[in-house]
């Protein structure tokens, strides 16, 4: 007996015949699918899902631009905290508020990246996460003025001042001829 002739196997498959001339009609579809894409609620519903993908969209990039009032409502409370003394906790406090707005401004692109859509329009919420930023890095420098570490007043610059003149000179009781 030769290999492969004479007993059939009951699952074996025999791609010599006509394993090419079977057509999708032979093959039923499976449960819940149709092959008729021509039909008009497919084309609306395709529609209706695009709409809900931009409405999706600027709904998340509204949620973006809102999320520094979280990080300034946490910030005011942790500088206030801090207490108005200059130590190193005040001090990283307010460097970490003025670099934390200062990176979300240089990153507003790849921030705003994934919603990005003809249909979506995003310079309005753009402009509240700038809006936002600005603030909070007006937060982190009214608390270095509050710790006195911005130079404000006339003392602070002292030394650059060129020393006054003497107006008049005091002697003792002789008098100078």
């Amino acid at each position: 007996m030769e290999k492969g002739k004479g007993l059939a196997r009951r699952w074996a498959v025999e791609f010599a015949e006509n394993s090419y001339s079977s057509s999708p009609v032979d093959v039923p579809d499976p449960m819940g699918f149709s092959r008729s894409s021509s039909d008009p609620d497919d084309a609306n519903a395709s529609r209706q899902k695009k709409e809900a993908e931009a409405a999706w969209k600027a709904q998340k990039a509204w949620e973006v631009a809102q999320a520094p009032v979280k990080n300034l409502l946490m910030m005011g409370f942790m500088m206030w905290m801090a207490g108005s003394t200059v130590h190193l906790f005040s001090i990283g406090i307010t460097f970490s508020a003025l670099w934390q707005p200062i990176s979300a401004l240089q990153g507003v692109g790849k921030v705003f990246e994934p919603y990005k859509d003809p249909r979506v329009d995003t310079l309005a919420p753009k402009l509240l996460f700038i809006a936002l930023n600005l603030a909070g890095l007006v937060l982190g420098i009214w608390k270095l003025n509050t710790l006195g570490l911005l130079p404000t007043h006339a003392s602070d610059w002292v030394s650059s001042l060129p020393p006054a003149s003497e107006v008049e000179c005091a002697g003792g009781g002789l008098p100078v001829h």
